[in-house]
């Protein structure tokens, strides 16, 4: 039998696996639908399956559902909003770069988390843990240097940055909401957690675009089996993000999620025909070597 202590790191493992394959299926549906729809993809096509699972747990463990309370609203609130923004921005960087490179951008989170989620649930990391968030940073900043010719854009560096932060700020908002749900088990509260902002980032998006973006809305039902898909696997991969948050603290989730990388580089290889050059494997072996850290401070 795992122990607890472990559970956190296998199910972040799972939750990164799902979430390198949606970000490759709405890579392809901003092609067809933009930036704003395949971003709305993530949240109406993954409610329906927030949902399920809800009421699935409900169903088959008669556990009934924690009340809401105000902490619990403007943390998934702020969780919600901050999670719509960096998704539209990551789309944006890695419209700009290639995939495995704006996935690297965007990996400098966890550093930004750790400063987040000690200011604001203190949520303090030991000596070891800091060292591995720092080691496996640097990782994704080498991999993330190119050698642009005479005229680098920083357009792709400032939306993976951006990106960076608001998931940041979104992770740790969303431990906060499932810290502060009044129940003892985990799996309810994260699971509560996911639909209730599913909810709210789907009718948000949903009220933008019939307002400004029509066009999008259409284009999104069009492909309504490809939205289908990235809309059950971004939400599976979000539910095993929830479950993890709610097991430790979201630096040491975001830090060992950095193991996307090395996915990002075999889907690049496999799907996008793109090269990996000398120094993005350095960095890689830089992920890992942080990644080792820190499971070997635990």
């Amino acid at each position: 039998m795992l122990a607890a202590g472990w559970l956190w790191v296998v199910i972040t493992l799972i939750a990164s696996a799902g979430q390198t394959a949606r970000n490759t299926m709405q890579r392809d549906l901003a092609i067809k639908v933009g930036m704003v729809g395949a971003t709305l993809v993530r949240f109406l096509f993954g409610l329906p399956f927030g949902i399920l699972f809800l009421i699935s747990l409900i169903v088959f463990t008669k556990t009934s559902l924690p009340g809401l309370n105000l902490p619990f609203v403007l943390w998934v609130m702020l969780g919600a909003l901050s999670q719509i923004v960096a998704t539209g921005l990551m789309l944006m960087a890695m419209n700009e770069r290639s995939f495995v490179v704006a996935t690297a951008y965007i990996k400098t989170e966890p550093v930004l988390v750790a400063i987040f989620g000690l200011a604001f649930l203190g949520d303090a990391l030991t000596i070891q843990s800091a060292a591995a968030i720092l080691i496996a940073t640097v990782g994704v900043m080498l991999m993330s240097w190119t050698r642009s010719a005479s005229n680098p854009s920083l357009k792709p560096l400032l939306f993976g940055i951006g990106a960076a932060a608001l998931f940041g700020i979104s992770a740790v908002a969303f431990r906060g909401a499932i810290r502060s749900l009044d129940t003892d088990w985990f799996v309810m509260a994260a699971t509560f957690s996911l639909a209730i902002g599913l909810a709210i980032q789907t009718t948000l998006l949903m009220i933008y675009l019939v307002l400004f973006d029509l066009s999008s809305l259409i284009a999104i039902v069009r492909a309504w089996r490809l939205s289908m898909l990235a809309g059950f696997v971004g939400a599976a991969s979000s539910q095993f993000w929830f479950l993890a948050f709610a097991l430790t603290s979201a630096a040491n989730v975001r830090t060992l999620a950095l193991i996307e990388v090395p996915f990002a580089q075999i889907v690049s290889r496999r799907l996008f025909d793109q090269k990996t050059t000398l120094r993005e494997i350095a960095g890689i072996l830089l992920v890992v070597g942080g990644i080792t850290l820190l499971l070997w401070s635990r």
